[in-house]
């Protein structure tokens, strides 16, 4: 199918090398040329400079969205009146005030937008679901997610404080950059009813505007409570999650993708005594896993999508409740 890629900095290329490397060719590439890498894979692409022009001239079935956060209802909006399918960005704009435009456009394309939340697809993440939703955990009780990095070593090839995650007026700051804990916790515990927040910019970066932590309180519909921290400035990089029941918990780490599961007889109904250590298991994610992969899964997941084969596993809808729960978060 003919695929157009909007914006090509880091996420950008991404979408279009694994775009390639399975298979794709017939794509087309609308930029401002305002990326700061070198254009050599692109040599051999038609390139747009004008929206509208790409869309009549190409007439794409499938259009990607991975320009700054700001910009990206600017392409979505015209892509899904198009009739086309979309992979859309995280978070999916800066904020609310054009969603209600973008729902009313999804109806021409049949809801085929998928948010591109990558961790959706990580092997151990779903391992973690799957015994969540088999009940071996036991009611969930808390969780804690913690994430922190530091942005000026995330594209070394540019100068952080000109990119998207560290200017407000690009849709930035570590809230809504690292947004991907509001969207997978859900998925894995269901709906947050209930968020409070602190946050600031507290360390010496140099950002335009935006925060760079922030500690998120959270309640979740089934009664279970805990938290998401993020920040820009933690060195070494830290990506953690914990999941406390009543018959175990489950610990999971970035690093490596193992998920620990430690199960204990669920003592709350009074029929075991409190044991005082538990059972561990280990899953580690496939042999020579690699953070791309779960970028290539979205992109074969995005083609089926894209080709009326499957449903979005990440919805606009999830999209939206992302975004909302990161705004509530900022204040």
């Amino acid at each position: 199918m003919k695929i157009l890629i909007a914006g090509l900095g880091s996420i950008g290329r991404r979408h279009f090398r694994n775009l390639v490397a399975l298979g794709e060719r017939d794509l087309v590439l609308y930029r401002t040329r305002k990326a700061t890498l070198p254009d050599d894979e692109l040599a051999d692409y038609p390139v747009e400079t004008d929206l509208a022009v790409a869309l009549q001239k190409h007439c794409p079935q499938a259009v990607i969205v991975a320009n700054p956060t700001a910009l990206h209802l600017d392409v979505a909006i015209p892509a899904a009146e198009a009739g086309c399918a979309i992979l859309l960005e995280k978070p999916i704009a800066e904020d609310l005030s054009r969603v209600d435009e973008l729902r009313q456009a999804a109806q021409k394309n049949r809801g085929r937008i998928l948010v591109g939340f990558q961790f959706r697809y990580h092997p151990t993440l779903n391992k973690a679901r799957e015994l969540i939703q088999s009940g071996l955990l036991g009611k969930v009780l808390t969780v804690h997610a913690h994430w922190g990095e530091y942005l000026p070593n995330w594209h070394p090839w540019e100068d952080y404080r000109a990119s998207y995650a560290a200017r407000e007026d690009l849709g930035g700051g570590v809230i809504r950059t690292l947004t991907h804990p509001l969207d997978y916790l859900r998925y894995l515990l269901g709906e947050i009813e209930t968020l409070q927040a602190f946050q600031g910019h507290i360390s010496p970066l140099e950002l335009l505007g935006v925060e760079d932590v922030a500690e998120i309180g959270l309640k979740f519909s089934s009664g279970a409570i805990g938290g998401v921290h993020v920040n820009y400035f933690q060195r070494p990089p830290v990506h953690r999650l914990e999941i406390v029941g009543t018959a175990g918990a489950l610990r999971w780490d970035n690093a490596d993708g193992a998920l620990v599961h430690v199960h204990v007889p669920d003592a709350f109904g009074g029929i075991y005594p409190q044991p005082s250590s538990g059972v561990e298991t280990r899953y580690a994610p496939p042999d020579g896993f690699e953070r791309n992969d779960l970028f290539l899964a979205q992109t074969r997941h995005f083609l089926e999508v894209a080709s009326g084969q499957a449903a979005p596993i990440c919805t606009l809808e999830d999209g939206i409740r992302a975004l909302e729960l990161a705004l509530t978060a900022r204040g």
